[in-house]
């Protein structure tokens, strides 16, 4: 073990005559090193996307107060085993000249840093609880914490993957972990941080470490792309880093795999056929195809991306991704400055913010990202896509709720449908997403919303006029208050009307402010003051009332009517369960002509004879 020390010293000052780093295997040693072996940090500096972590750490060891274990967590290739190195590293490290103490500045190899970070230095241990999940393994660990460290100066236990730990083993580190002998640092990493005991969690400080922006990831692997001599496009690197999703490591393995693909000439259609991805101008024209409702362009350029390769999944997921970018486009016109974004993305993207309201972009969101789960659970996924694509399509010009309410208010009351219409030819020649009616009006008469509006003080031009109780009902029903209609129908007997005065009484289960609700309602329709008052006297009976009178009387009329009779009898057991009305008449009682009925013949009587 005397030999380490200048084992270390030569192969720094090696490195340090060559230029090479240390962790990269010279041309006919080892082979070939996969990239994510290659470029893996060493010191904080070269940690990407952890700025947070870096900057809590350095002010702990500028002030010393440095923790006795420390928790990583995170997502997949984000760095956890690498940051716990370079902090095991951090904690050891002494210049070649001696001397020092813990720091993250390390502008050189020290005496312990290269045996460190290759994972094999006598008092920095690794352990994979992955694979060591029991009460023993962990006791060989305490029963190793007693003993000093034999060169360093701190002796370090870096446990991956901790929460694999069983319960036994958890408690068997808390007293040890809570008090450890002050030449011991524990260092765990875990994918799934709730599964961690919290009384494991309280004992540590504490790191999440976030997913790396794809601008970040991809200026890393173009400074390792001009590294390694590889041309590549800036467009093929942004679909590398958006497939990685802001994993390092995910994104290292596959620019090394579009490497050997491309022989080192990286091409975005290429690396979009290697991973299998969607044409990400053909998703955005499947998307303007979608969303103009032109569903036998969208199922063309379905069938065409579908052709190449794409998988029906990935195209309804990249469908759901743009529909969120132009939301982001919308909401924070900045984020279109992202490096991983096309040009494509970018323009067109800002076009389809610009027509598109929040509304129908939720919507679509909606749509794709439920019909999602309907394609990857199916078994014939191209039929499931096509099937969201045709239902998101035909739901892109329907107003929303809210905006069908808005566009019949202000509408001049004639109830015209809110229909798709196109709203002129976007960039590039091509037609700019289609608006509904409801969506133009809504932006025209009312550009913010508004949550308490007034009411109208001055009567409209067109007043109605109220000579009789229906009409306070139809006029009910012409201004959508369909909650104060049905009150009117059920409760109210009219007892008289006169120009802004009504005289009612109420009938069980009233609200108890009808009155009043009524006479607001009825100020705010007309324009004019109007006067709601209960009566003493009785009233006629209600709407509903005379409805179900109505009802029934039609429908002991048919009952009566002799071929309702004849039916009925040849058919025993049958029912009338419903009148239907023929425009604005009854079926009243009639004595039509049975030739015009296909009737069976009536059975016949005891004697033989048929019966009349």
């Amino acid at each position: 073990m005397s030999d380490a020390p200048e084992t270390a010293e030569k192969a720094a000052r090696a490195a340090a005559g060559t230029g090479a780093r240390p962790d990269v295997a010279a041309p006919g040693d080892a082979g070939y090193r996969v990239l994510a072996r290659k470029y893996r940090p060493t010191t904080f500096a070269e940690l990407i996307g952890q700025e947070a972590m870096v900057r809590t750490l350095s002010n702990a060891f500028g002030s010393g107060r440095i923790a006795q274990a420390y928790m990583l967590s995170g997502v997949r290739g984000v760095g956890k085993t690498t940051t716990a190195r370079i902090l095991a590293r951090a904690l050891n490290y002494e210049p070649l000249e001696g001397g020092g103490g813990p720091t993250l500045d390390m502008p050189k190899l020290g005496r312990h840093c290269e045996a460190i970070m290759e994972s094999r230095h006598i008092d920095v241990l690794e352990m994979d609880a992955a694979s060591h999940t029991g009460i023993d393994d962990v006791r060989e660990i305490l029963d190793g914490v007693r003993y000093a460290p034999v060169s360093a100066r701190y002796k370090v236990y870096i446990i991956d993957e901790v929460h694999m730990l069983s319960d036994k083993a958890f408690n068997a580190f808390l007293k040890t972990l809570e008090e450890p002998p002050p030449h011991v640092k524990f260092i765990f990493a875990t994918t799934e941080i709730r599964k961690v005991p919290v009384t494991v969690l309280s004992r540590c400080q504490r790191f999440d470490l976030r997913r790396v922006e794809a601008d970040l990831i991809v200026r890393h692997l173009a400074q390792i792309c001009e590294k390694e001599n590889v041309k590549a496009e800036p467009e093929a690197l942004g679909v590398i880093a958006r497939a990685a999703e802001g994993s390092v490591r995910d994104a290292l393995s596959l620019l090394d795999q579009a490497i050997a693909h491309g022989n080192a000439d990286l091409k975005a259609d290429e690396v979009r056929a290697q991973l299998g991805l969607a044409d990400r101008s053909r998703v955005i024209d499947l998307f303007e195809a979608v969303m103009k409702g032109d569903i036998a362009a969208a199922l063309a350029d379905f069938r065409d991306l579908y052709d190449i390769g794409a998988d029906p999944a990935v195209i309804v997921t990249d469908l759901a991704e743009f529909t969120h970018l132009v939301t982001r486009f919308k909401l924070v016109p900045s984020s279109a400055e992202d490096r991983s974004l096309t040009e494509d993305e970018r323009k067109r993207g800002r076009e389809f913010a610009t027509n598109l309201s929040i509304r129908v972009l939720s919507r679509a969101w909606q749509m794709l990202t439920k019909g999602l789960g309907e394609v990857q659970a199916s078994e014939k996924a191209v039929q499931a896509a096509e099937m969201v694509l045709v239902r998101v399509a035909f739901a892109s010009d329907l107003p929303t709720p809210d905006e069908a309410l808005r566009a019949l208010r202000d509408s001049d009351g004639n109830g015209s449908e809110a229909v798709g219409v196109p709203s002129g030819n976007g960039g590039n020649g091509r037609p700019a997403p289609r608006l509904s009616v409801a969506e133009e009006n809504t932006a025209r008469a009312d550009p913010a919303p508004r949550r308490n509006p007034a009411p109208r003080a001055a009567a409209p031009a067109n007043a109605p006029t109220l000579a009789k109780f229906e009409d306070i009902v139809a006029l009910a029903a012409q201004k959508r208050d369909l909650q104060m209609k049905h009150a009117i129908e059920q409760f109210v007997r009219p007892v008289s009307l006169q120009e802004g005065r009504l005289e009612i009484s109420v009938a069980e289960g009233a609200p108890h402010n009808l009155t009043s609700n009524l006479s607001a309602k009825l100020t705010e329709w007309t324009g004019k003051r109007w006067l709601v008052a209960l009566s003493d006297q009785p009233g006629g009976a209600t709407i509903a009332e005379t409805k179900a009178a109505d009802r029934d009387k039609l429908e002991r009329d048919v009952r009566n009517d002799p071929l309702v009779e004849a039916v009925l009898r040849r058919f025993p057991g049958a029912e009338i369960v419903g009148v239907r009305m023929r425009g604005e008449e009854t079926l009243a009682p009639s004595t039509p002509d049975l030739a015009d009925f296909d009737m069976p013949p009536d059975p016949p009587d005891d004697d033989g004879d048929d019966r009349e």
